[in-house]
């Protein structure tokens, strides 16, 4: 490897969920935020939780309802 041309990799950047929780990782940059984590994401709580910002939810169930209904 080249010196001086990579980027600084600290191993104790702090990345911050939404939730709230706050965990130490290694990365090349100085603070990660996350919209989820394994603190509040279903597969690991059991908890059904529907995360949608930009309205992608709406639209799909939108378009299946008009597929359902020139299917019939």
């Amino acid at each position: 490897m080249k010196k001086e041309i990579h980027p600084k990799y600290d191993l104790k950047t702090k990345a911050v969920c939404a939730c709230g929780a706050v965990f130490e990782v290694g990365s090349t940059m100085s603070e990660i935020k996350n919209e989820i984590c394994s603190n509040c994401h279903p597969f690991y709580t059991g908890n059904e939780k529907i995360i949608d910002t930009a309205g992608r939810v709406d639209r799909f169930n939108k378009r299946r309802a008009a597929s359902a209904k020139t299917k019939k």
